[in-house]
């Protein structure tokens, strides 16, 4: 898989592509949470939305990669304090393209990996027509892990349950095969 995945990353460029290369490495560190640090990193963070050069871009992804899920909660929130605005909100305005893309979906997973991929399966689902790949992918890799998290994060968000939606938006062979992975509530049906 690891192999594969640097196959994939060699067809990226740039910050992109190194942000990627530090993932799969997987040096996060965990379980380790310090406030002076994190009120250092958050300034760090802040530095680079305002500076956008190459050494506060490779000092953002260090943070974004490697920093313990338990510190990045920490410097998120010194981020507010100092900035007075949420962390994906600097990024949104300070960046642009998929190395944005990459950076929010950080923050999110690290926020609620369930809220993020409950909104990542309802813009496949609502925003690209029914982006296949993208359901098929998100709920056969999550089927095991988090997949109820997710239904409930996405029923309190869109007011729809996701078998609800896939119901409405897929037919045939494919629909069954989805909601049976799905497994809906008995409220759904």
């Amino acid at each position: 898989i690891f192999s594969y995945l640097l196959l994939s990353i060699q067809g990226t460029s740039g910050h992109f592509r190194d942000t990627l290369m530090n993932l799969a490495q997987g040096t996060r560190m965990e379980g380790y949470a310090d406030p002076s640090t994190a009120a250092q990193d958050a300034m760090i963070l802040w530095e680079a939305c305002q500076q956008k050069t190459g050494e506060h871009k490779n000092m953002l992804q260090m943070i974004l990669c490697n920093r313990s899920h338990q510190q990045l909660w920490m410097v998120f929130q010194e981020f507010q304090n100092i900035s007075g605005q949420d962390i994906v909100d600097a990024i949104n305005e300070c960046y642009d393209g998929y190395f944005q893309e990459l950076l929010i979906a950080i923050v999110l997973c690290i926020r609620d990996k369930p809220s993020y991929f409950a909104y990542r399966l309802y813009n496949a689902i609502h925003d690209f027509g029914f982006h296949n790949k993208t359901v098929i992918r998100i709920l056969i890799a999550r089927s095991e892990i988090d997949l109820m998290n997710i239904r409930q994060r996405y029923k309190e968000r869109y007011r729809k349950s996701l078998f609800h939606d896939i119901k409405h938006f897929a037919s045939g062979h494919y629909e069954s095969a989805l909601l049976a992975i799905c497994a809906g509530d008995t409220e759904d049906y």
